[in-house]
């Protein structure tokens, strides 16, 4: 009788080290096991808490940006200012895209090392030490409003950055926008529209 209680416990034990090897049951199971919440690498970048405001003296925000500042006239930036930059801001970034674009996100323009004293742009006149990175058409310039048909809505979003990026002039997209959102401390945007 001990035996056979012996037997019986020593398979349940071989069952239960089987179950624990092969991973989790379900869809979820296959590949390594699921770290503990919180501990893994983020997927993506994670989103810094909004704290500023950013205007245009050009247009308000889910309004029409008129078309001086598209393809369709000058093509030069709007003016933009902002505030509520937090304290340990060192130089702010900014990225200004289309998620409606038909082929993904759209970025337009890309300026980062701006200091943490200016307030705003005006024309696309940036202070000494600021910088452009490429957009999505491969230029460290502005793009203005351009799509081919449809309304789009056009973010302009402001970062604070607790340093300068460590960018050289002209960097590229990808660079330039997981510098801008791993180290950003806060951000705000305004949200223009053009249509095509």
């Amino acid at each position: 009788m001990t035996a056979s209680l012996l037997l019986a416990a020593l398979a349940l034990l071989l069952t239960a080290c089987g179950r624990s090897s092969s991973g989790p049951a379900g869809p979820s199971g296959s590949g390594p096991a699921a770290s503990t919440p919180g501990t893994e690498a983020p997927a993506t970048t994670p989103a810094s808490p909004v704290t500023l405001t950013v205007r245009s003296p050009s247009f308000a925000d889910n309004a029409a940006i008129p078309a001086r500042f598209s393809c369709r006239g000058s093509n030069t930036p709007p003016p933009l200012t902002w505030t509520g930059i937090p304290s340990g801001t060192v130089t702010i970034a900014l990225v200004m895209d289309d998620p409606d674009a038909a082929g993904g996100t759209y970025t337009h323009w890309v300026v980062f090392n701006l200091p943490a004293t200016a307030s705003g742009l005006a024309g696309g006149n940036l202070p000494a030490g600021a910088a452009q990175a490429q957009n999505s058409g491969g230029q460290a310039a502005y793009l203005g409003p351009c799509p081919p048909s449809g309304t789009h809505h056009y973010r302009f979003t402001v970062y604070a950055e607790p340093g300068r990026l460590a960018l050289p002039a002209g960097a590229s997209l990808a660079q330039a926008l997981a510098a801008i959102k791993s180290h950003a401390i806060s951000s705000g945007r305004l949200t223009g529209l053009f249509s095509g």
